[in-house]
């Protein structure tokens, strides 16, 4: 397809997931940089409602009614279904390009569990952890679980966004019962004391195949050089681990004796106006309009 010639660009954007709101502030964020663009592309705003509606143009459609006669979807969906491979195995169906990661990719990255047995196979430090189900859980485990790590304890889903804290042995056994809500599957990970470091990458950028934008810390955290090419280079190797396209941003912790670990890795990070990708772009010198017209070249 040439882009010289008007494109059609589908934003998908809502869903059904914790990250409603954040996705809808994404999907606004491209549709608003689509719109400053008018002679190279058209933007289709699909709105999905919390219960799975798709809408175009005011009026609910089956899916593939929405995307009718649209060259591209810029998937703006955060965490379930947009983010796990659902939206993306309905797009991959339809044969319709898209941005972000394959349905594959998609769901390895947001399995905690896989994605961290990813990291350790390609020497990535990350916190230890165990997984429980509740095939699995029982007193016993709990109490040696308890003993062998450090309070406070991170109790995490496997498959959906959220985090609890466990202090004592009574908050670990509720943190559990809280997650298997969201989740059948659930990490329990030591608590590493540090810095939180994010690190967004991009494909096809200055030569290389996946190149990083500096590394930002939450905190204002200021890092050596060193260390952000150590982020740096780790975020690019979670990338390629993971086997996801276009962009992705990785979250880290860095301790005050310097080493580095690697919690997860967005396959869709969010990129509104607070977003930590969208001041990454910002402080490396990208234009809004740079950075969509790029990751739609690589859709396309």
């Amino acid at each position: 397809m040439n882009l010289t010639s008007k494109t059609k660009v589908a934003v998908l954007r809502g869903g059904q997931s914790n990250d409603y709101d954040a996705s809808l502030k994404t999907g606004e964020h491209i549709l608003s940089t689509l719109r400053d663009m008018p002679e190279v592309y058209e933007p289709v705003d699909i709105f999905i409602s919390k219960d799975g509606e798709w809408h175009r143009g005011g009026l609910v459609h089956e899916p593939h009614r929405a995307l009718e006669r649209v060259d591209v979807v810029w998937n703006a969906l955060h965490g379930s279904y947009g983010e796990d491979g659902q939206v993306q195995r309905l797009l991959e169906g339809l044969r319709i390009p898209f941005t972000g990661s394959s349905a594959v990719a998609s769901a390895l990255a947001i399995n905690k569990d896989m994605a961290k047995r990813l990291y350790q196979e390609h020497s990535l430090l990350t916190p230890a952890h165990e997984l429980i189900t509740e095939d699995n859980l029982n007193e016993d485990r709990l109490i040696n679980i308890f003993r062998n790590y450090l309070p406070p304890m991170v109790v995490k889903p496997v498959h959906r966004s959220g985090v609890f804290l466990a202090h004592t042995f009574d908050d670990l056994k509720q943190s559990i019962k809280e997650a298997f809500i969201h989740s059948p599957r659930v990490l329990i990970e030591e608590f590493i004391r540090g810095d939180d470091i994010s690190c967004t990458v991009i494909e096809g950028v200055k030569g290389e195949k996946i190149h990083a934008l500096p590394p930002l810390s939450k905190s204002g955290f200021k890092l050596e050089a060193v260390e952000n090419k150590q982020i740096e280079e780790m975020a690019k190797q979670a990338h390629k681990a993971l086997g996801l396209s276009h962009y992705s941003s990785s979250n880290f912790i860095i301790t005050p004796r310097k080493k580095i670990y690697i919690l997860e890795t967005n396959s869709l990070p969010a990129l509104h106006e607070n977003s930590v990708t969208r001041q990454s772009l910002h402080t490396a010198g990208w234009r809004p309009r740079d950075f969509v017209e790029h990751v739609l070249k690589l859709a396309i």
